[in-house]
């Protein structure tokens, strides 16, 4: 059963199209990632536990947060936003408790492999080909996230995704695609959806009147 937020978390969410809050749960697992939902309830301390591997976290609706550690640090509060993706490196015990009215999920990529670091060489690569449309949003020896938004009825010109990667929708997708063979496709996800790709290069075309918008993790592995 999904979770509908409340009308004030609608109206913060409606730059991204107000994604639904979602039970927590499990959403891909290969041999490279882990993707699970987490559900944070408001007003709910959680149990104290630790992360062993380091994950890339979207947070899907804003929300405060107030952490607690076993290891003498202080307290620390967070303020996250809709769409906020923040790099989140393996900890010790911790706690944490929401402050806010309204529930959040958090879509969290678990890294399986510690990465090789090594630059992107491709010379479609969709940052140096497309800039308007894609930005990174961090990097380091095991991801690179890009941001991508592409305007209604936009397109985007031939480039390559030369690694595997996680894409999570923040807004509905329908486009068109067209790869370098000359194959065409359409695609459609939901807002808050997350899928697994591997290497391609094509073109895209966003088909809706509305703009795009997407975090993708590239795995260096």
């Amino acid at each position: 059963m999904k979770i509908q937020v409340t009308l004030g978390a609608l109206v913060c969410c409606a730059t991204l199209g107000a994604i639904t809050v979602e039970p927590a749960g499990p959403v891909l697992e290969n041999d490279e990632v882990k993707v699970v939902r987490a559900l944070e309830k408001a007003h709910v301390k959680g149990k104290f536990h630790e992360h062993k591997m380091n994950r890339v976290m979207i947070y899907l609706q804003p929300g405060q947060q107030r952490f607690e550690y076993q290891d003498g640090r202080k307290p620390m509060l967070f303020n996250w936003k809709e769409g906020q993706v923040e790099w989140s490196p393996a900890d010790g015990m911790h706690s944490p408790e929401v402050l806010t009215e309204n529930p959040f999920n958090i879509l969290e990529v678990e890294l399986k492999k510690p990465g090789t670091g090594k630059a992107i060489a491709s010379k479609l690569d969709p940052i140096k080909v497309d800039p308007k449309h894609y930005k990174v949003e961090f990097e380091n020896n095991q991801v690179r996230v890009l941001r991508v938004k592409i305007e209604g009825h936009g397109v985007a010109p031939m480039h390559e995704h030369s690694l595997n990667r996680v894409t999570v929708f923040l807004t509905d997708q329908d486009f068109s695609t067209k790869d370098s063979t000359g194959k065409a496709a359409t695609s459609k996800h939901k807002a808050g959806e997350a899928i697994w790709g591997t290497p391609i290069t094509h073109t895209e075309t966003n088909l809706s009147d509305r703009p795009f918008e997407v975090v993708a993790v590239e795995l260096k592995d």
